[in-house]
């Protein structure tokens, strides 16, 4: 059943919420995505069979969540998950993000420290607002402009929205430099598609490297694509997801 979390901003954020043991699993989806998607259900669905912890959950301006989508950013949505966790008494967390997600899960588990135990990628992308774009684009967004783009996966082109790439450039993690280290030193799994059209797979090494933690392992499925939503796609996650909550009991 959806649920709804009034933000202190005063939206109200949708979610589902599943009790269960060991730290909650919170899928944390990609680009204009919600938790309606086929691997956030598999997720939750594979929770509930295993009588673990979940959370999915929508974030404000997409879904059934409130808000508007063009003013929202990386650092909000961030800010909103956490109020969304303290407001659940939620103590500790498996963070497993797809695609910006990814990106997300990453600054979330840099502002939880020991709250969060583990972390899960799914084509993780951190940093696309500075790769993913050419100088031209970036240059139309910095004027202020929103910049439109093919939709691979629908007929409605894809909107990036200035305020959203301005905070992206705040936000960026692996430009940081090469002394700088995202500050996790949980278990981290990255599971990556070689036939990936949108998140090069190389930005899963690069990522590796940059984290401060030791136990980092990458997976790299051949022709797996972007979305990764197959069956033995979905099959890799969850493993990932059971070795590492039966790890962090």
């Amino acid at each position: 059943m959806i649920q709804h979390f009034t933000l202190p901003s005063g939206e109200r954020m949708a979610y589902r919420y599943l009790e269960g043991a060991g730290p909650v699993t919170v899928f944390l989806p990609g680009y204009m995505s919600d938790m309606s998607g086929g691997k956030a259900q598999a997720v939750f669905a594979h929770a509930q069979t295993s009588g673990r912890a979940c959370l999915l959950l929508d974030y404000t301006g997409l879904g059934e969540s409130e808000g508007v989508f063009a003013e929202k950013s990386l650092p909000q949505w961030c800010d909103e998950v956490i109020a969304l966790l303290d407001g659940l008494g939620i103590a500790r967390v498996i963070l497993c993000g797809s695609s910006m997600g990814g990106w997300l899960m990453l600054l979330l588990a840099e502002a939880l420290g020991p709250r969060a135990a583990a972390l899960v990628g799914l084509a993780p992308a951190p940093d696309f607002t500075d790769w993913g774009y050419d100088d031209a684009q970036k240059a139309q967004m910095a004027r202020g402009e929103t910049l439109l783009q093919p939709n691979p996966y629908g007929p409605e082109a894809t909107p990036t929205y200035a305020k959203f790439w301005a905070a992206g450039q705040d936000s960026l993690l692996l430009a940081r430099g090469p002394k700088s280290v995202i500050a996790f030193e949980g278990p981290v799994r990255l599971i990556h598609g070689q036939a990936d059209g949108d998140v090069p797979w190389e930005i899963s090494l690069k990522l590796a490297a940059a984290l401060r933690s030791a136990d980092v392992q990458v997976t790299l499925i051949k022709d797996g694509d972007h979305r990764l939503s197959r069956p033995a796609d979905i099959a890799v996650l969850l493993a990932a997801l059971d070795a590492l909550a039966g790890a962090r009991q």
